[in-house]
């Protein structure tokens, strides 16, 4: 369905690098493994996780998402303000246990999610991009090894994106639909084109960060949550933090009494 640009979404004029992923360390970060160490299991999906369609095994094409809406901006930060929905995005980085235990509290509350993911993580934890998409949710490339994507020359810029879009393909066979900057809650102009070039024709931001990588707690991280989130908002979290385990039954609480429904972005914004 067409949706116009200006009810859509917030489209940001400058394009200027702002800090948001994290505080300059890998958010969420597991343990660094010793070289060669060997791929951890993911947990299986919990009993009564809601179905998804099979997706394509490594090498074989992805089934479509549906098609996005035509204009909209380079850099997405909310959807459409009109419908009772928003998008809960995670850093997908951290120890799998954190990740397949958030992934199941979404899952009883019915709730699908979008995981941007780090491509380095991936390698680790191979298993959990089928996880994530056998849940139901989405999967998108949160660059390689999570640097400061910014600051990096075009070389150095497009090894990060593509060396994560690479993984995703050779794990789910797709790259994914979206694209978010690593240690930055907006790309600059270069990693815009970069992306685009890569087959990432938008960047997600987001327009509401509860800051849960510093570890406030959980009920720090509800409270913002509540405070900020509402109809189309795009709220960035992170895997690896028990708070934000703890902190998410009382946010899907919060937004169901409010009338609105945790989405994948893909369903936010089609």
């Amino acid at each position: 369905m067409s949706i116009s640009r200006r009810n859509l979404l917030q489209v940001t004029a400058s394009g200027a690098l702002l800090a948001g992923c994290s505080d300059g360390r890998p958010s969420g970060a597991a343990p660094a493994p010793a070289p060669g160490t060997s791929s951890s299991p993911s947990s299986p999906a919990p009993t009564g996780a809601p179905s998804s369609p099979p997706h394509a095994p490594a090498g074989e094409p992805a089934t479509s998402a549906p098609p996005l809406p035509p204009g909209l901006p380079d850099q997405i930060e909310h959807g459409p303000r009109d419908r009772e929905r928003l998008a809960l995005t995670f850093h997908g980085q951290g120890e799998p246990a954190l990740a397949t235990a958030l992934l199941a509290e979404a899952e009883k509350a019915g709730a699908r999610v979008t995981v941007l993911a780090v491509g380095a993580w991936l390698d680790t934890y191979p298993r959990l991009a089928r996880r994530i998409l056998d849940g139901g949710h989405e999967l998108g490339n949160h660059t390689q090894t999570h640097g400061d994507i910014g600051a990096m020359d075009a070389a150095a810029a497009t090894a990060e994106i593509e060396g994560c879009a690479r993984r995703l393909t050779e794990l789910t066979g797709s790259r994914g639909r979206w694209f978010r900057p690593s240690q930055a809650r907006m790309a600059t102009p270069l990693v815009v084109r970069l992306a685009r070039e890569a087959g990432y024709p938008h960047v997600l931001s987001y327009d509401v960060d509860p800051l849960d990588y510093t570890d406030p707690g959980a009920d720090r991280v509800r409270a913002a949550v509540a405070a900020r989130a509402r109809a189309g908002s795009v709220v960035s979290l992170h895997f690896g933090h028990s708070g934000t385990v703890a902190a998410l039954p009382g946010i899907l609480d919060d937004l169901h009494r409010r009338g609105l429904r945790a989405v994948t972005t893909s369903e936010l914004l089609t």
